[in-house]
């Protein structure tokens, strides 16, 4: 280590990210993501800048949301088997992500370790929610 403390993990397996605006909190997110995860957070980083460019980011409650000026559309969530894609209106896309949510129009998508990552499906997801009004946090 250079000096430079890793951020603490939580008891989820989630990194300890403090709160901010911009790319900087959620690239520290990305990188404090432990093991294969961290990968796959950079994966989706790119998916989601590419599909929606000048897509809008923050950190809050140590979850990185990407949104746009109406509010978000995507986040996601390290647990300690999986990071859980967050469609914030994930019950208007098509295919409907698999996992419900207690958050009415909410959907969740689940990568495990060894998966293949669906870029396609994601891009797909990512594009469609992009275009639907954001979710005020």
């Amino acid at each position: 280590m250079t000096g430079v403390e890793r951020p603490k993990l939580l008891s989820s397996g989630n990194p300890q990210i403090p709160k901010g605006e911009g790319d900087a909190p959620v690239q520290a997110y990305i990188a404090a993501m432990p093991g294969w995860k961290s990968d796959i957070g950079r994966r989706l980083d790119e998916i989601v800048e590419r599909i929606s460019p000048g897509v809008i980011k923050a950190v809050k409650w140590n979850t990185p949301l990407y949104g746009k000026n109406d509010g978000w559309f995507f986040s996601m969530y390290c647990y300690t088997r999986y990071v859980q894609l967050t469609f914030m209106r994930g019950a208007c896309l098509s295919p409907v992500p698999p996992g419900k949510s207690k958050v009415e129009g909410t959907r969740y998508f689940n990568i495990y370790e060894g998966d293949e990552l669906d870029e396609a499906q994601i891009e797909n997801w990512v594009e469609q929610a992009s275009r639907l009004p954001g979710v005020a946090l």
